[in-house]
């Protein structure tokens, strides 16, 4: 029985809560009700929709789901309001975990139930989730206090989604601390610092400022023997991420203190409007040239941060004009290309074991280089932050990242230890031990975080002493084209093997395996959309050209078989 449909299949509840708590619940929410036929459903992004279309009512379930879970884990939760990349008109909300990892994918059915649940039935829903998830605990677990900490971006719906929120929160007496502005990332920070707070495992202070301090000191200690050449423009999408960096700039050398230069674009965040507006990480990965006020020159490195800055893509323009992305693979690879190199000097390639973690979307060719030149593995998962999360954390240093630049470093609690007990046998392999050491505190291992990866790849840039575009050049990014194609039920199109085959509609991989064998570098795989009937197709190959061709065949594979039936019976 999934959590989406059991709630409402119960038996009358073991233990029935006060009627006192279930009409404050039913009481908060009048305010909030759910519009006639919107139906919701929690993602790996949590909810997220247009701020008008009840938005208001599926917040003050969230909160509601919130305390259980608070109470359930004996530990804070955070809530961060945010839409992310999306338009400034919409907004979302998720939950994070105690570790500051995402919602654990068991929970996002009953966050879904209780989302579509009409305001006269809450309270009532409310008393059978309890029920059903804290089950023999129940009679321990109700008096439990729940603890929740908020975070939100800088759209104008944001002040009205947090009122809804502690609406719920103060129905079902939880405790809380609204940070205020944060980005997701930092949000993230502070739940694992408050979980971990008196604990071997500490993670750090839960604070703004020692989120920035601790940045700050890690970031110090790894350009120890480094120099950064020039400056970084970040495009901060006029999201919460401008107003952050800037604090954090007070906490960091310059360049003459032997620390970075970094120059601000699109951090307004006064006119909530323009959030994400020609600018920030999806504009510049889509449409693939720096945003309308840039100003760089040749050669100039350029990042653009997205509206939550928890996603970074790098840029830069040749010497010709023309314009080159520095993606999610891009990143990945500088990161491992450090770390592989560090546990050399260090004398710990045999004792850790380091991988990367893609999805099919990933360039063929940074697969290559990773798994040839590198000589590390590489796991593919399906798609979505939640599988690569976890499929890192396998490892004893696990880095990933999507393309679109969202992703981090994992650092085992194995590979925590060794690195900072192993005695240094000479200065080269205990500057080593002091970058991996550094590089623990500087990368926030939460989430992916754009402010973080930045300091990071710009550490291994000065390392290396690559220019943008020598970074460019350490492989060259096999031509490929992404399709869009109508279906008449995406639920048609089912894959295995990390979303790279289709087990149905039975016949379509044999086919495209077939067109596949034509192209030199061939590949190709088709997978169903998660929101909408559509299946994206991906293809790349040797030339522009074939890739352009292959993706078009395998689009008409795709639509021959997504085509609605015919109604006469007729094939």
């Amino acid at each position: 029985m999934s959590a989406a449909t059991s709630v409402f299949n119960q038996p009358k509840p073991v233990v029935s809560l006060d009627p006192t708590l279930l009409e404050a619940i039913n009481s908060g929410i009048r305010p909030y009700p759910i519009p006639s036929g919107r139906v919701y459903g929690y993602g790996t992004a949590g909810f997220r929709m247009k701020a008008n279309l009840g938005l208001d009512h599926v917040v003050y379930t969230v909160g509601l789901l919130a305390a259980i879970r608070s109470k359930k884990r004996n530990a804070t939760i955070g809530i961060m309001i945010t839409a992310s990349h999306n338009p400034a008109e919409d907004n979302g909300v998720k939950l994070v975990d105690p570790m500051g990892d995402m919602l654990e994918q068991s929970w996002e059915g009953y966050a879904t139930v209780l989302a579509n649940t009409a305001n006269e039935d809450m309270g009532k829903a409310y008393e059978t989730l309890v029920n059903e998830i804290l089950v023999d605990e129940i009679r321990q677990l109700q008096d439990r206090p729940a603890n929740i900490v908020i975070g939100r971006d800088t759209r104008a719906s944001g002040p009205t989604l947090v009122k809804a929120l502690k609406a719920a929160l103060d129905a079902v007496g939880a405790k809380y601390t609204d940070y205020g502005y944060l980005t997701t990332p930092q949000l993230h920070y502070m739940v694992r610092c408050i979980n971990t707070q008196n604990t071997p495992y500490a993670f750090g202070e839960a604070t703004e400022e020692g989120y920035y301090k601790k940045m700050a000191t890690a970031f110090k200690t790894i350009m120890h023997g480094r120099s950064i050449k020039g400056h970084v423009v970040i495009d901060c999408a006029n999201g919460v991420g401008g107003p952050k960096l800037q604090e954090l700039l007070k906490y960091l050398p310059t360049s003459k203190e032997g620390g970075i230069d970094i120059k601000v674009l699109n951090d307004d965040v006064l006119r909530p409007e323009v959030l994400n507006l020609d600018c920030g990480a999806d504009f510049v990965k889509t449409r693939q040239k720096a945003p309308p006020g840039s100003k760089a020159t040749p050669n100039e490195r350029c990042c653009s941060l997205d509206g939550d800055a928890d996603r970074v893509v790098y840029y830069f323009t040749d010497s010709n004009g023309v314009f080159h992305l520095l993606d999610g693979d891009r990143i990945a690879t500088l990161g491992a290309v450090f770390l592989a190199e560090m546990a050399e000097k260090a004398g710990l390639s045999d004792k850790l074991k380091i991988g990367l973690v893609q999805t099919a979307y990933a360039n063929g060719a940074s697969t290559e280089y990773v798994e040839k030149v590198l000589k590390l593995p590489v796991v593919v998962t399906p798609t979505g932050v939640k599988h690569l999360h976890h499929a890192a954390a396998r490892f004893d240093i696990g880095v990933y990242f999507e393309a679109n630049g969202h992703g981090t470093i994992l650092f085992s609690d194995n590979a925590t230890k060794i690195i900072r007990e192993t005695q240094p046998k000479n200065p080269g392999q205990k500057h080593a031990l002091d970058s991996l050491s550094a590089s623990i505190d500087l990368i926030n291992q939460t989430v992916g975080d754009a402010i973080s990866d930045i300091l990071f790849a710009e550490v291994v840039l000065a390392h290396k002493g690559w220019t943008p575009e020598n970074w460019l050049n350490t492989y060259i990014d096999l031509p490929n084209r992404l399709v869009r194609v109508e279906v008449h039920d995406r639920g048609l199109f089912k894959t295995e093997d990390a979303e790279r085959k289709l087990v149905s509609p039975k016949g379509a991989q044999e086919e495209i395996n077939r067109l596949v064998s034509n192209y030199t570098k061939g590949r190709s795989f088709a997978r169903a959309s998660g929101t909408e009937d559509a299946v994206r197709v991906y293809a790349e190959a040797y030339s522009k050209h074939e890739a352009e061709a292959l993706a078009k065949h395998v689009a008409d594979v795709v639509k021959k078989y997504g085509a609605a039936p015919d109604p006469r019976g007729q094939s």
